[in-house]
């Protein structure tokens, strides 16, 4: 099999039923998005970390995997087919995530000001791929006020975002780098 197709040198790419679309649309942002928050989760699961947190990263990466097909298949094909199925996000995988965040944050202290990302070069992975995550919701969103999604979606990136936070937060416990926190600047004039 051929990597290249050579469908895509004038500028467009095709959705999951056949239609066309540039390669800027909302449509590729929202799912392009979601792919780069994939890779950046493949960087955190190679991190020397605990084990379950590798294994709770590559369950995340499957789960991305459908939010991409979700968001690659066109909406009139998912209407009109009954032959034409992608995998979708369920309700479970979002409570999977806040069992998740529950467990994590009961292991750690609680906040007390804003945090900046760094002390770490795995936490900073983590802080980044947090930020890929938001741009994606908003991409997600945007997307949504133009061509529903399934809300299930927006609230899958929107929890993920969190938990990214949260293993942050474990993380700089973990591998014993201080919590750089937020204390503003006095203004001097």
């Amino acid at each position: 099999m051929k990597i290249y197709t050579k469908t895509g040198d004038a500028g467009t790419t095709g959705l999951f039923g056949g239609t066309r679309v540039p390669k800027h649309h909302i449509r590729i942002q929202s799912y392009g998005t979601v792919d780069e928050l994939n890779s950046w989760l493949g960087l955190l699961a190679d991190q020397p970390v605990d084990g379950k947190h590798q294994a709770f990263l590559r369950k995340i990466q499957d789960r991305l995997f459908t939010a991409g097909a979700m968001l690659a298949t066109e909406p009139e094909k998912k209407r009109n087919s009954s032959r034409f199925s992608t995998p979708k996000l369920k309700a479970v995988d979002i409570t999977d995530l806040e069992d998740e965040i529950d467990r994590l944050n009961e292991e750690l202290p609680p906040m007390t000001h804003f945090i900046l990302p760094g002390g770490h070069a795995s936490v900073s992975y983590c802080h980044i791929a947090r930020t890929v995550c938001r741009r994606a919701e908003r991409m997600t969103v945007l997307l949504h006020e133009q061509s529903p999604v399934d809300e299930i979606l927006l609230a899958y990136l929107n929890r993920l975002s969190d938990y990214l936070f949260v293993l942050a937060r474990k993380w700089s416990a973990e591998l014993g780098a201080d919590e750089i926190k937020w204390i503003p600047t006095p203004e001097t004039e």
